[in-house]
């Protein structure tokens, strides 16, 4: 029998610690990594956990394409829509190229985050009557004291202006100090404005308006405002999803915005100008006035004479019935002060933005109402209860799996089953960490058709296992012993297990792109499971069976080892089997030839 060839294949042979070594330190680090970042177990989808989740299909109806920078605005305003539920763990992500899935965990109202998610949402710009901090930011007293802008964008202070700014505010606007009887007749102005939307108010302001301030008309109205206002505490998620509710453009509302991690509350006046009529909006560098970015913003001819109209107004006011306020489902985005009338149909905001909150606000402006409409394709709502009845089913399906293997395993390869439960055990741990550690990293989170992909898995490693096992016995059949039988089996096994992963990973890969939503788990959970496959074989299952072609039970061919050549019907050893050296052919007979 031939020598084993010398070089790689004969290294690898002696020393297969090395990457029994490799792969343990990897599982160990993995391990530490998951109980560092706190991640001890794989983050469970929607029907594990229990919630709702929503399927939308982007249309393109609305003049606008299906295209990345489409789908991704229209995620972030859904985000802010289901953040207003309260809900911090909820997500909105998307699938393909023209799906948004929007996962709100822990049985939420299914109807209540429908109404939040795939409407097409208004922009409008209202007139500020009066603003203030909430919270732990808020004043201890209502008299005036310097205070943010009372602003929902991201800067610290804006201001509105024509084509060129006029000029810009380096400090936040300062809350006066003026009485509640001329705050509340501002309010009763503005309850009386639905005839004219245009009229914002009374010169004067005030920090706060006091419930028991009225004028002679809209009393009941304006009593009423002033006490939700007075009431409203913008610092707490329940009262901000409720602030505004199903307020109608023609009338007043209340409303919230942050600005710097500070809740302020708003009371706004009837919408002026409707977020439809802004034509263009976009973020650009301020070379005019001090460094920085500014949103410039383009109106259509209807919402020219609109926004000329209330900034006249607003100009002629005193701080903050100076401000508009653009609202966004119902939350304050930014509230930018008026200096001087704007007309021409263009203006400006500008302030402290950095290029980010520029393009921020002017994605807003431009995309205030979703860039798509979307259709629901589904909506899942799933309790906790029920939730976990199913994974407990899941987990109940694997182990039974997991047994029938062990049995079958146990029963036709007895001693070479350890080697295979051993392999089993470590895909195992490495597909349980690396699934805790992408929960965070890009999302992942295990949902029922996942589990199904895992236990699949199970029987593709087991597969691998048996096609090296058999071939390890083909070599012993043919005469050989047990170690060079290993080596000898190890090239051709290979190439089996390697072809039979590729087309499993292939038919994942194409379920991936090819689906949508809870399908997409299984196949990347079939796909993650059959790399793995690649890696245990390798680092794994061959080394170990190296080692073990060493020890006498094995090598000797016990009949409990699973590799006895007896039982497996194996021939004479080869070296018995060659021909004897013929006689010279000039001494043969012809006949007997």
């Amino acid at each position: 029998m031939a020598a084993p060839k010398k070089g790689r294949s004969a290294s690898a042979q002696s020393k297969p610690g090395r990457s029994l070594a490799l792969i343990l330190i990897a599982i160990v680090a993995m391990t530490g990594g998951m109980f560092a970042s706190g991640n001890k177990t794989p983050r469970l989808g929607i029907d594990l956990a229990g919630g709702t989740s929503i399927t939308l299909k982007a249309k393109a109806d609305q003049g606008s394409a299906i295209n990345k920078a489409n789908m991704d605005t229209a995620v972030d305003i859904m985000n802010r829509r289901v953040n207003g539920l309260g809900v911090s763990e909820a997500e909105v992500q998307t699938q393909g190229t023209d799906h948004i899935i929007v996962n709100i965990p822990k049985g939420t109202n299914s109807k209540q985050a429908q109404q939040q998610v795939g409407t097409t949402a208004k922009l409008y710009f209202r007139p500020v009557l009066a603003s203030e901090p909430t919270g732990s930011a808020a004043s201890p007293s209502p008299s005036a004291s310097p205070s943010g802008s009372g602003s929902g964008s991201p800067s610290p202070s804006s201001s509105a202006s024509a084509k060129e700014k006029a000029s810009s505010s380096s400090s936040g606007s300062p809350t006066p100090t003026a009485t509640a009887t001329s705050q509340g007749r501002a309010v009763t102005d503005a309850l009386k404005a639905d005839a004219t939307p245009s009229s914002s108010g009374s010169p004067s302001a005030t920090s706060s308006p006091s419930p028991s301030a009225s004028s002679s008309g809209g009393t009941a109205e304006a009593t009423k405002l002033q006490a939700q206002y007075a009431a409203l505490d913008c610092s707490k998620p329940a009262q901000r999803a409720k602030a505004g509710t199903n307020a109608k453009p023609g009338e007043p509302t209340v409303a919230c915005g942050e600005n710097k991690n500070v809740w302020y509350k708003y009371l706004l006046g009837p919408a002026a100008v409707d977020g439809t009529e802004v034509k263009k909006a976009q973020a650009v560098i301020d070379t005019q006035g001090a460094a920085g970015w500014q949103v410039q913003m383009t109106f259509t001819s209807s919402g020219s004479k609109k926004f000329a109209d209330i900034t006249a107004e607003l100009a002629k006011n005193q701080t903050p019935q100076n401000e508009f306020g653009i609202v966004l489902d119902g939350e304050v985005v930014s509230s930018p002060f008026v200096q001087t009338a704007i007309s021409g149909g263009q203006a400006e905001i500008s302030g402290s933005f950095t290029q980010q909150e520029a393009q921020s606000l002017a994605n807003m402006l431009s995309y205030g109402a979703l860039p798509l409409s979307f259709k629901e394709e589904t909506v899942t709502t799933v309790t906790a209860a029920l939730g976990g009845e199913q994974l407990h089913a899941g987990l109940l399906a694997g182990a039974i799996g997991l047994a029938l293997v062990v049995i079958y395993l146990v029963a036709y390869y007895r001693g070479l089953s350890i080697v295979a439960m051993a392999s089993l055990l470590v895909s195992a741990m490495l597909t349980y960490v690396i699934m805790s550690l992408l929960g965070p990293a890009i999302g992942f989170a295990l949902n029922l058709p996942a589990v199904c992909g895992a236990i699949v898995a199970i029987g593709i490693t087991a597969d691998s296992f048996i096609v090296y096992f058999e071939r390890i016995r083909d070599e012993i059949r043919e005469g050989r012993s047990l170690r060079p039988a290993v080596e000898r089996a190890w090239p051709r096994a290979r190439r089996t297990i390697l072809v039979s992963d590729f087309v499993s990973f292939l038919a994942a890969a194409v379920l991936f792109i090819v689906t949508v939503g809870k399908v997409q788990g299984f196949a990347f959970t079939l796909g993650l499971t059959t790399v793995l496959d690649v890696v245990v074989v390798f680092f794994f299952t061959k080394p170990l069976m190296t080692l073990l072609a060493r020890r006498k039970f094995f090598a000797d061919g016990h009949k409990w080892s699973g590799l006895d050549p007896k039982s497996l019907g194996a021939k004479p050893p080869l070296r018995r089997t060659r021909r004897p050296a013929g006689p010279a052919a000039g001494s043969v007979d012809p006949k007997e030839a």
